[in-house]
């Protein structure tokens, strides 16, 4: 079972990869965010750091929680994550 969560993370956090690489470099947005996003270069860099701050954290998780000697480094990829996810939100438009 390990095997399964294991890859099912590696395949969305390269999924989120490959979608920011996406915006970034040719300005596309997946069809469910496409009429929302003004900025679509914004919305792939938001992308591409919550990935990474996403991944440090499932990556850094498993190594015996928040007070192991990760644990400062468990917290940073949470905020990576926020700041990538407030990135994205800045590059909608307002509802």
């Amino acid at each position: 079972m390990y095997e399964v969560l294991v890859g099912t993370a590696v395949a969305v956090v390269v999924a989120g990869a490959v979608i920011g690489i996406a915006g970034v470099t040719v300005g596309w947005v997946p069809p469910w965010g496409s009429r929302r996003v003004l900025r679509p270069r914004l919305w792939g860099y938001g992308t591409l750091v919550s990935t990474a701050g996403l991944g440090t954290v499932m990556i850094l998780g498993n190594f015996e929680g928040p007070s192991s000697a990760y644990g400062a480094l468990l917290f940073t990829g949470m905020a990576v994550f926020l700041v990538g996810l407030c990135l994205q939100v800045l590059a909608q438009r307002a509802p």
